[in-house]
């Protein structure tokens, strides 16, 4: 199984498919760094009291606001706002930090959050504090939000970019069609698994490298992206995080095994 995650942040995931039995390979499609400017994420905290909501989507975006918020020393504001987070692992993370969030929508989406909002008929009224990835994240949150007469303020708390090249042990797999499966947890790494697939091969060789493996999606728009820029999906999460995943592998794995042409052994 190939992960491709962002640098750093696969093993949790590579140790859970190796508590499965599989074999992985790591070939990290995401660095993640800080913004190019930390300006606008402190002067939003400055005027923390100011927010009626601070939404979290990501792990990423948890720990960069809250070591920025560390730096002013704005702790006891918080105590004030409530927060909104997208799936199970930013809670987990905002928890870390010693809070709860005031709000979890049931689907593991953005989408979800604007749909689930709770008191939706105090949306004119609030004021929502968003930090985010700098560049290429969806702008349906803010948009429906927005449109709903919330005001909200973006700013940039991280950034994620492609890395320069493949990792050598993924090219080879690649090469060899060694692999049975190949994980994708966003868009994002969709795209940078693409466009490093493309700068390392010849496009005519694409084809040959992916027709075998199975693409395997966490949920409905990392899905989209797979079929966009790889013609298909093969498998996708009913529960949109990686548990939700690894279940979805279990179940092909099971079809596979006991389908009549499989002629490849289990990952």
């Amino acid at each position: 199984i190939l992960v491709t995650r962002a640098a750093g942040q696969s093993g949790e995931f590579s140790n859970r498919l190796q508590a499965q039995g599989a074999t992985v390979i790591e070939m990290p499609a995401l660095e993640i760094g800080p913004p190019s400017n930390w300006a606008e994420l402190d002067g939003a905290i400055a005027e923390l009291e100011t927010f009626d909501w601070l939404i979290l989507t990501s792990a990423n975006g948890v720990n960069a606001f809250f070591e920025r918020l560390a730096l002013q020393d704005k702790a006891a504001t918080l105590e004030q706002l409530k927060i909104a987070v997208v799936g199970k692992k930013t809670a987990h993370f905002l928890q870390q930090q010693g809070h709860q969030p005031n709000f979890t929508p049931p689907n593991f989406v953005a989408d979800s959050l604007v749909s689930h909002f709770p008191e939706p008929e105090t949306l004119p009224h609030i004021r929502v504090l968003f930090p985010r990835v700098e560049s290429g994240g969806r702008a349906v949150l803010v948009k429906e939000l927005t449109t709903k007469g919330a005001t909200v303020v973006e700013v940039p708390a991280y950034q994620s970019q492609c890395p320069q090249t493949i990792a050598p042990p993924a090219l080879a797999a690649l090469q060899s069609n060694a692999l049975d499966v190949i994980t994708f947890a966003s868009s994002k790494t969709v795209r940078c698994f693409t466009q490093l697939l493309e700068q390392a091969v010849p496009p005519s060789a694409l084809n040959p490298y992916l027709k075998t493996v199975c693409i395997a999606s966490i949920g409905p728009q990392t899905s989209k992206t797979c079929e966009e820029l790889l013609g298909r999906v093969d498998v996708e999460a009913e529960e949109y995080t990686l548990d939700g995943l690894i279940s979805a592998l279990l179940q092909w794995c099971g079809q596979y095994s006991s389908h009549p042409n499989s002629s490849r052994p289990l990952p």
